[in-house]
C-alpha cells in the first residue's frame, strides 16, 4: 500500500501529545460480553485508497458471513489524532477496533492503556502468537510486554535496480555490500553534456522520498536505546559507519549541491513522474507496494535487498520492516467480539493472504508467508523473504512514538550537507534530546 510515512509521522506525532496529556482517565470498557450475541462493532481504520478501501471491505464481509451475529461497521480514512480523540474521549461514538500504520506509536498505545492488552484475549482463545507471527513483528506490536496491538500486513523496504542500466553499465548483479553499493552507484551515474547530473546510482539523499535515515541504517542492524531505555547513538559505533557510507556516496556521485539540485527535479513520489520509473535513479530504497506503480516502466527492472555493511556480509537479505498495527479500544463494551474480528484480521491465514494479494503488502503470519496461495510475482517474492530474514529489524517503540526518529533524521540532514562538525559531540546531544523528550513524556 503507499504510504507517505514522514507526513503520517508527524501527523501522529501532534496525535501522540493529545494522547499523553489526556490519558490520565481513560474511558473502561468491558470483556464481559458474550462475542455470540447479536452486536455492532465500529471498526476504524486508516486505508482511504479505492483498492485498499474494497479490500477490507471484502475482509469484513468474510469475517461477518463467519460470524453472522456480528455487525461491522467500518470507517475508513482515518488518522490516529482522530482515533486518539476518539479513545479519549470515549462514549457510544468512539470505535471498537482500532488501526495504525505507525508502528512507532505503539508505546503510546500500550502504556497508556488506550489499546488493551490483548495476551488474555489470545490466552482464552488458544492463540500461540509465537508461533503465528515472526519476532520482529510481535517486538514492534508489544511495549515492555504488553501485547496491546497485532500486526495487519506488513512492509518491508529493499532495493528497486534499473536492469538495462545495470547491463549498459556492465554490472552483472545488484550490490551486496556497502562496498559494492557505493562502486556500483559510481559507475551508474551519468552526467550531461554541460556536467549536470542526468541519472544518479543511488542517492541516499535523506528526503528523497522513503529515504528516512532509519530505513538505510537498519542494515547495520543499529541498537537505538540500551537496557534501562536510554538513547544509545552516541556508543553506536554503526552509526559513524553509516554516515561515512552516505558520505561517500553523496560525494562520488557529485557532492551534496549537485545531488539536492537534481532531486528537486523529481516528479511526485506517487506519479508518473517518479525518479525511479523516469529513469532518473538507477536504484532505489523502497517497499513492496512500489511494484504497483512500475507496471508501465519503460525498462526492465528487478529487485532484491539493500546491500549490507561489508563486515555483516552474512546478514545480506534483511531489511527494515513496519507495517499497520491493529488493536482493541480501551473504552469498548464489546471487547470479546472485538477480538473475534481482530483475531480473524490478523491470525486467519487464508484472510491475510487474500488481504495481502489485493493491496500488494506483505503477510505478517508465518504461515501467510509461505502461502501457495501468495502472489506469485518474483518481485514480490523478494520481500516476502527479506519479511522472513532472521537479521531484518524494525525500530523499538517508545513512549512518545517517533520524537526519537524525527530527532534523528533532523540530525541527518545536517550531517548529509556537511553541517555537523563534530559527530561526536553531535551524537551525545542527539542522545540527550531524546532522553530530555522522553522525560518529558513521562511526566
Amino acid at each position: 500500500m503507499p504510504r507517505r510515512p514522514l507526513a503520517r509521522l508527524a501527523s501522529a506525532l501532534g496525535a501522540g501529545a493529545l494522547l499523553l496529556a489526556g490519558c490520565a482517565n481513560p474511558s473502561t470498557g468491558s470483556a464481559d460480553d458474550d462475542p455470540t450475541k447479536p452486536v455492532t462493532l465500529t471498526f476504524w481504520h486508516g486505508w482511504s485508497e479505492k483498492n485498499e478501501v474494497k479490500a477490507i471491505n471484502d475482509s469484513i464481509a468474510r469475517f461477518e458471513k463467519l460470524h453472522p451475529n456480528i455487525t461491522v461497521k467500518s470507517v475508513g480514512n482515518v488518522t490516529d489524532e482522530t482515533i486518539n480523540q476518539a479513545l479519549r474521549a470515549g462514549g457510544g461514538d468512539a470505535p471498537d477496533v482500532v488501526t495504525s500504520f505507525t508502528t512507532n506509536n505503539v508505546g503510546q498505545y500500550c502504556s497508556s492503556g488506550m489499546w488493551v492488552d490483548l495476551d488474555p484475549f489470545m490466552e482464552k482463545t488458544g492463540l500461540d502468537k509465537k508461533k503465528v507471527f515472526p519476532k520482529t513483528l510481535l517486538d514492534y506490536t508489544s511495549y515492555q510486554g504488553k501485547q496491546c496491538a497485532l500486526p495487519l500486513l506488513a512492509d518491508a523496504y529493499g532495493m528497486y535496480y534499473n536492469k538495462d542500466a545495470f547491463k549498459e553499465a556492465g554490472i552483472e548483479r545488484p550490490p551486496r555490500t556497502m562496498s559494492e553499493l557505493k562502486r556500483d552507484a559510481a559507475k551508474l551515474t551519468r552526467r550531461t553534456k554541460g556536467g549536470g547530473l542526468e541519472r544518479v546510482g543511488f542517492m541516499p539523499n535523506f528526503r528523497l522520498y522513503q529515504n528516512s535515515p532509519d530505513r538505510l541504517f537498519a542494515q547495520w542492524g543499529p541498537a537505538y536505546f540500551d537496557k534501562d531505555g536510554k538513547a544509545r547513538l552516541a556508543k553506536e559505533g554503526k552509526i559513524k559507519a553509516f554516515y561515512a557510507t552516505v558520505r561517500d556516496l553523496i560525494r562520488e556521485q557529485g557532492g551534496y549541491g549537485a545531488l539536492e539540485t537534481f532531486r528537486t527535479s523529481f516528479g511526485d513520489e506517487f506519479s508518473s513522474q517518479n525518479a525511479f520509473l523516469t529513469g532518473k535513479l538507477a536504484m532505489h530504497l523502497d517497499g513492496e507496494w512500489r511494484g504497483l506503480f512500475l507496471k508501465d516502466a519503460k525498462f526492465d527492472w528487478g529487485t532484491a535487498p539493500l546491500p549490507v555493511p561489508d563486515d555483516q556480509a552474512d546478514t545480506y537479505g534483511r531489511g527494515f520492516l513496519t507495517g499497520t498495527v491493529t488493536g482493541i479500544a480501551h473504552s469498548s463494551k464489546h471487547q470479546n467480539a472485538a477480538w473475534e474480528l481482530v483475531r480473524f484480521l490478523t491470525a486467519d491465514t487464508d484472510q491475510v493472504v487474500a488481504f495481502a494479494n489485493a493491496i500488494h503488502n506483505v503477510p505478517s503470519t508465518k504461515a501467510a508467508l509461505t502461502s501457495p496461495k501468495l502472489d506469485p510475482d518474483p518481485a514480490f517474492r523478494a520481500f516476502l523473504d527479506i519479511a522472513q530474514n532472521k537479521y531484518s529489524n524494525a525500530l523499538p517503540p517508545s513512549v512518545n512514538g517517533g520524537q526519537y526518529v524525527v530527532s534523528l533524521r533532523d540530525f541527518s540532514y545536517g550531517v548529509e550537507a556537511g553541517k555537523v562538525h563534530d559527530l561526536d559531540k553531535g551524537l551525545k546531544e542527539l542522545d540527550d534530546q531524546i532522553d530530555a523528550d522522553i522525560l518529558q513524556a513521562q511526566d
